[in-house]
């Protein structure tokens, strides 16, 4: 990671602006299901991970409680994470395919994730606020992030946070505002914008999401980048 990535990770890792994602992401530290007890949680605001270099940038909604929170890393842990990096893994962008823990060894080549919220919300709903006090952080990431060509955004709440983040940072956006699909491309100042269904177990076990499709968009976010 940069020098300046790293000070932002920091700046990150000690954020306590949303009291309510502090006591939850706390809570759930402190009362782990069974699978896990004994753990010793992270439970601190996640940084993004990847390459410094990267020219493709994957946006989530927020760590999972028990994944992200747990493990110390954004997507690692969880059913979410990995659907994600293996399909990182498949196209080329990652080391290897399945993302444990923070200290696994994973590196990722040209692709950077990371999220709008960086504590887990509860029902994974931050309110306006919680992310709009996150927000800064994106927009931070996107600015050091200064290769990143293609943005790809992991469901409707990662397409609208990252349009207000390109806001931010004085990027075009087009009117009418793009609307969140599967596969949607919108171009936004510099930046290829890819919408993508997150992968979540509501949407993979139902199949709402295959692993095809998800091939399809980052196969898609090489070829733009």
């Amino acid at each position: 990671m940069s020098e300046p990535l790293a000070q932002l990770a920091d700046e990150v890792t000690r954020c306590r602006r949303c009291p309510r994602l502090v006591e939850w992401r706390e809570k759930a530290a402190a009362d782990p299901p069974r699978r896990f007890e004994g753990q010793a949680y992270w439970a601190r605001p996640l940084p993004g991970f990847g390459d410094p270099r990267a020219r493709v940038v994957v946006v989530g909604l927020a760590p999972a409680a028990h994944g992200g929170n747990r493990t110390g890393r954004v997507f690692t842990g969880d059913r979410s994470g990995d659907w994600l990096y293996a399909a990182l893994y498949r196209a080329g962008f990652a080391n290897r395919a399945s993302s444990e823990h923070r200290d696994d060894g994973l590196r990722l080549r040209g692709a950077y994730v990371t999220a709008i919220n960086r504590c887990p919300p509860p029902a994974n709903r931050p309110t306006p606020t919680e992310r709009d006090n996150c927000l800064p952080y994106l927009v931070e990431e996107l600015r050091l992030l200064d290769r990143a060509k293609v943005l790809v955004a992991l469901g409707s709440f990662a397409w609208d946070g990252t349009l207000r983040a390109l806001r931010e940072l004085a990027q075009g956006i087009p009117r009418p505002k793009p609307r969140f699909g599967h596969g949607v491309e919108a171009v936004v100042g510099g930046y290829a914008l890819i919408g993508c269904y997150h992968p979540s177990q509501q949407n993979t076990f139902t199949g709402r999401l295959t692993k095809a499709m998800l091939d399809d968009v980052f196969a898609r976010a090489r070829q733009v980048a």
